[in-house]
């Protein structure tokens, strides 16, 4: 593991930023809505936004700010999309701007396609979200994308508006998406399960960014807001089981393939830095032991070789939907996504609590018990500083 000096990370964090806030297509796009530029609203731009108001609320750069509520501003002047999974996800970060600057018509925004995850959205059996997207209902089937793109927004919600339905509402769906899409044989998640033609995992594809939406989503939940404890522990157990796995399937080079049990398949940044934020964070937070934070920072390493001179990150792949055949997740062509620099960015981030990872460390008992007093001060609906 190479040694890390604050200021390397920081100037490797401001290239990261630039290079996604001017982020524009580099191959020729399959979605609907491209998904590439960041003058777009889908998922992800969604979670690009997420890590940006993340590392705003670590520096308080109002500059940083202005960009967000500008994005926003931008997008609702030129009419919003269609309400679906993914177009839910820029939602999150609007639910904290709407916080932060106080502006009624984004508190009326959030409330408004909050209704409708909670009236409309279409759902399947046992009261899942349905993963429907721009272009396709998908009707009857589980993402593991889902929790990230959807669930949280509803839980932050739930803060905000000091809502218990809407608490109780992401607590159900994660419980039935892990229901559907844990392995039981590995702890990993399946990308996708369907209820009908008798129900089944698609291609049994145990994908690598589907996960990480997991490990990289727990985290920021259990944090954002306050669960039942038997649910909290349910979740914890979870997250250290697919994290075993992880510890096994970790590559020479620190990194992750994008079909995880399959080492033929290339390896991929945008999950592999999701895992270390994830472990890392857990770390921190007194939920896995050093051995995890070991790997993640071994993950750290070969997250920054992927980070060019100019602040992009290589190595990711493009939105990939539901395969039918393995083949089809070898095939995902590999491009810069708003999401590679996200995802890199909250590990950036992340890293900088570690001692810059250099060999600092934090405690993670103490920090465990702040992280639970946290959920508790964001469950009664005041400022989380996360």
């Amino acid at each position: 593991m190479r040694t890390l000096t604050e200021e390397h990370l920081e100037s490797t964090i401001r290239r990261v930023i630039e290079r996604m806030q001017d982020m524009r297509g580099s191959i020729q796009e399959t979605a609907p809505i491209g998904i590439i530029s960041m003058e777009n609203w889908e998922w992800p731009q969604g979670v690009g936004l997420f890590a940006l108001y993340g590392y705003y609320r670590e520096t308080d750069d109002p500059a940083l700010l202005q960009f967000l509520t500008d994005w926003f501003d931008a997008r609702i002047a030129e009419g919003l999309p269609a309400k679906n999974v993914n177009t839910l996800c820029p939602m999150l970060t609007l639910t904290y701007l709407a916080e932060e600057t106080g502006r009624p018509d984004y508190l009326d925004l959030c409330r408004e396609w909050l209704n409708y995850v909670l009236q409309d959205m279409p759902r399947t059996e046992e009261g899942g979200i349905q993963h429907e997207v721009t272009g396709s209902a998908n009707e009857g089937q589980l993402w593991d994308d889902t929790l990230y793109m959807t669930v949280l927004f509803v839980a932050r919600m739930g803060v905000l508006l000091q809502d218990e339905a809407c608490i109780q509402e992401s607590v159900r769906q994660f419980l039935v998406h892990l229901k559907y899409l844990t392995d039981p044989v590995t702890g990993l998640f399946f990308h996708g399960w369907t209820f009908l033609e008798g129900g089944h995992h698609f291609a049994e594809a145990l994908w690598a960014r589907g996960n990480s939406w997991y490990t990289a989503g727990l985290v920021d939940y259990l944090e954002m807001a306050q669960q039942p404890e038997g649910v909290r522990m349910f979740l914890l157990s979870s997250l250290r089981r697919q994290a075993d796995q992880l510890l096994k399937l970790q590559s020479p080079e620190g990194a992750w393939h994008t079909l995880l049990n399959e080492p033929q398949s290339y390896l991929e940044t945008s999950a592999t830095a999701a895992f270390a934020y994830g472990m890392l964070k857990a770390y921190r937070q007194g939920y896995l032991e050093e051995k995890y934070r070991d790997s993640a920072l071994r993950a750290l390493d070969y997250v920054l070789a992927q980070i060019d001179e100019s602040g992009v990150v290589q190595g990711v792949s493009y939105g990939t939907g539901m395969g039918h055949t393995l083949q089809d997740y070898r095939d995902i062509p590999i491009c810069p996504m708003p999401y590679g620099q996200s995802m890199a960015l909250l590990l950036l981030v992340e890293a900088m609590k570690h001692g810059a990872g250099s060999g600092g460390d934090v405690n993670p008992m103490n920090q465990g018990h702040d992280g639970q007093e946290e959920a508790e001060v964001s469950a009664r609906g005041e400022r989380l500083d996360g």
